[in-house]
């Protein structure tokens, strides 16, 4: 990711905006949350947020927000046209890394999704699935079996394995990659699927190395140590 500090920019102060806002704070982010009602504010009570009463997808809001220096940016409205403004804007003029936005209208989303931008849905997978966009750099365990041997794990692409096939990391790294997905779709891999940027991965690991997936898969070149 960029030099960018770690600032955040939320538009929609509801139920999603606040859990989103909550989540950030305590990765260590700073927040900006954007509103047109300043009431819906009273939702922050007790967080270390910087609100700011405005039209989320005017840019001098969004510049006081502080869109200029964010490293990513939910636009979470109740309203589909504004929340891909906002996001369109904040990815395309202001070049925000991470942008997500929350789209009800299924049809469309599929569309944003093949423009790049990630779509969420419902009021606490908006949450999650906005929080696994705008900080990719973790790896979310998806499932574990009961006796603890296999875990499914997702994790976005490190960037050191952009451009190397499937098989490679697989046999680095001594795991499956289960689905890739890219620009909005998923699908099961090849062995010599090339890996690009923005994919996300779902990878089967044992249980016994599960702990140590993190620190080997950011280093291509120190994967296969143990």
């Amino acid at each position: 990711m960029s030099d960018r500090p770690s600032h955040g920019v939320i538009a929609g102060c509801g139920r999603v905006g606040t859990g989103i806002a909550q989540r950030l704070l305590a990765e260590g982010y700073t927040v900006s949350v954007v509103d047109r009602d300043p009431a819906a504010f009273r939702r922050l009570a007790g967080l270390a947020v910087r609100t700011v009463e405005g039209v989320c997808y005017d840019r001098a809001t969004l510049i006081e927000a502080g869109i200029e220096v964010a490293q990513a940016l939910a636009a979470v409205t109740n309203g589909d046209n504004s929340n891909i403004v906002v996001a369109r804007t904040a990815r395309d003029l202001f070049g925000v890394p991470r942008v997500v936005a929350r789209i009800y209208d299924v049809r469309r989303a599929a569309l944003y999704e093949r423009l790049g931008i990630a779509t969420v849905a419902s009021a606490a997978l908006t949450i999650e699935m906005a929080m696994r966009w705008m900080l990719p750099e973790r790896t979310d365990v998806r499932w574990i079996d009961s006796g603890a041997r296999v875990a499914l794990v997702e994790r976005l692409l490190p960037g050191a394995w952009v451009g190397a096939p499937v098989d490679e990391l697989e046999t680095t790294l001594g795991v499956r990659v289960v689905a890739v997905r890219r620009l909005g779709s998923s699908v099961l891999p090849t062995p010599r699927l090339v890996l690009q940027e923005e994919d996300l991965l779902y990878v089967a690991v044992t249980g016994d190395e599960l702990d140590d997936f993190e620190r080997r898969i950011v280093d291509r070149r120190t994967g296969a140590s143990r």
